[in-house]
């Protein structure tokens, strides 16, 4: 295994996790959510650690009208959440 694996057990290169977390992203299921998601991991995806792309990976499990309104601030995020969503906010806000 070298350091450009994500773990043991799948093997998988950092390069090809951050292709599948970036199709994930695009294809949601609701457009906004593929906006917002799309230019957030444009924006932050190729620096995030592996931690931080674990937490995102996480994220991308919950269904889309529940991120859009913790996202738009229409209700609280779960706590364990709320730093990586107001970051994503922040992203979509800034445009």
């Amino acid at each position: 295994m070298t350091a450009e694996t994500t773990g043991e057990i799948t093997g998988e290169t950092r390069e090809n996790r951050l292709k599948r977390l970036r199709m994930r992203s695009m294809r949601r299921g609701t457009k906004e959510m593929d906006i917002i998601l799309v230019r957030y991991t444009d924006a932050r995806l190729d620096t995030m650690t592996a931690t931080e792309l674990d937490a995102y990976e996480a994220l991308l499990d919950e269904y889309d009208p529940d991120l859009y309104q913790w996202i738009s601030g229409q209700r609280p995020a779960p706590e364990e959440l709320r730093p990586l969503i107001a970051e994503i906010a922040k992203v979509a806000a800034n445009g």
